[in-house]
């Protein structure tokens, strides 16, 4: 029996192992690159917001530093990303080759890029202070007070649900349940962690010598 074939922009949301599933055996390269620069703006203003960039760089430079850079850091997480899942994967019975992982990296991104919809009206809105800690005119006002409030619930929210679709993505071509995938996840950031933290204790070691 044929099934209706799934619009992947919006499926991703609640089917995410069905949506992957379908785009593996269609065209696993569908819109890779290009979901991974837009998403990679959306990580960026995300990170700007976090670490309360605004502190320290003015609203325009955070903009152009996100627009230009965060596709290129998505784009390059992309690729490193892959591969590392791929290989960490393989210890714990993988079956999914890079190019796969990148198709289940790039699409579980769609959250993310649909969170650039809360992004436009919240720089409009909230201005330089959306990047900052100090808030005094968002403060001043009960109306800002209570958007400012509600964009930063729905970016926790479609952060968390980010994630989810992205170990059910992953877990999809895996052959992983999303906790397994889960396992793939945590041994890939360490396998990136412990490289780094030995050289830095080297390093710390040789300047006490």
């Amino acid at each position: 029996m044929e099934t209706t074939p799934l619009n992947p922009w919006f499926s991703m949301w609640l089917h995410p192992r069905r949506t992957i599933r379908q785009i593996v055996a269609t065209n696993p390269d569908r819109l890779v690159l290009l979901l991974a620069a837009v998403g990679g703006i959306a990580e960026a203003f995300a990170n700007a917001e976090s670490k309360s960039t605004g502190d320290k760089e003015s609203l325009m430079s955070i903009l152009l530093i996100s627009l230009i850079l965060g596709p290129i850091g998505g784009i390059v997480g992309l690729w490193v990303g892959g591969s590392l899942l791929h290989w960490t994967g393989g210890w714990i019975g993988g079956q999914a080759g890079s190019r796969r992982i990148r198709t289940a990296l790039a699409w579980s991104q769609v959250p993310s890029i649909w969170s650039l919809l809360l992004w436009i009206p919240a720089i409009l809105l909230f201005g330089a202070e959306l990047f900052t800690k100090a808030t005094p005119v968002i403060d001043a006002s009960a109306l800002l007070s209570g958007l400012y409030f509600g964009f930063s619930f729905c970016s926790v929210v479609i952060g968390v649900w980010s994630f989810v679709v992205f170990l059910h993505s992953l877990g999809e071509v895996q052959g992983f349940s999303a906790w397994k995938a889960l396992g793939n996840t945590m041994l890939a950031v360490l396998a990136i962690l412990i490289p780094l933290f030995a050289i830095i204790g080297t390093m710390i070691w040789i300047s006490r010598i």
